[in-house]
């Protein structure tokens, strides 16, 4: 039975290829979470806090450091945080790595390089990277994360996240993961819905089928995949600090 065409103008755009148009009818709508609240100081605290750490021990580590910033919650601001003792930061659980960056985060907010929500609106996609990535600890990835995760741009392909090439890899039946320069060419024909195709891409690595292009197998009884969390994506970058 044919797939009935979608309706969201991203997925219409990507089911024109039958491989993107098995992968979203198992998948289902988009969930790409966007929180519009967050402004993007916070959100790269965050990224440094979540580098090379499993999620909940990143999110304990900062609840402490927001307990620190009293009724700046959820994170210290600016000043707040560059006033803080290095040793209170490492008893948040923050390597001396990452205190560095979160200062250098900081002290760039301050002057205004680290924009707020509404001056970010008015720059570009290329211009938020160029400007946040020599920022110490803040590589191209953690930007391109800011950039879907918290500004919502509709348009980024982070080819270098593992992700997203091994979710290429298994649409396509590959024996071997893209490049990231083959898989920007590849991606070049999704736009302008990059970020939707990025986050069908994570759902293709946590199906973690070798060949997603065959005919679904019936599902076994009680059992449950991992594909029912939508809303979750499983991007791995490569901006590390220890």
């Amino acid at each position: 039975m044919p797939t009935a065409t979608p309706r969201h103008p991203a997925l219409r755009h990507l089911a024109a290829d039958p491989a993107w148009a098995r992968l979203i009818a198992r998948v289902g709508p988009p969930r790409l979470a966007i929180d519009r609240r967050r402004s993007p100081y916070e959100a790269l605290v965050r990224a440094i806090a979540h580098q090379q750490l499993h999620g909940r021990a990143a999110e304990a580590i900062l609840a402490r450091l927001a307990a620190l910033g009293a009724t700046e919650a959820p994170c210290p601001g600016p000043a707040a945080l560059l006033a803080l003792p290095e040793a209170s930061l490492r008893a948040c659980g923050f390597s001396a790595a990452k205190i560095a960056a979160l200062r250098d985060i900081a002290a760039h907010a301050q002057a205004g390089v680290v924009p707020t929500r509404r001056a970010a609106a008015r720059l570009s996609d290329a211009a938020l990277i160029a400007r946040l990535t020599p920022i110490r600890g803040v590589g191209r990835w953690t930007v391109e994360m800011l950039l879907i995760s918290t500004l919502g741009r509709p348009d980024i392909l982070p080819v270098d996240d593992f992700g997203v090439r091994e979710g290429y890899r298994l649409l396509h039946g590959l024996d071997a993961q893209p490049k990231p320069r083959e898989l920007a060419e590849a991606g070049a024909a999704w736009a302008p819905f990059r970020s939707t195709a990025a986050w069908y891409l994570w759902r293709a690595a946590e199906l973690g089928r070798a060949d997603l292009r065959t005919k679904e197998r019936p599902p076994r009884p009680h059992s449950s995949t991992r594909s029912d969390r939508r809303d979750r994506t499983v991007p791995v970058g490569t901006d590390r600090l220890g």
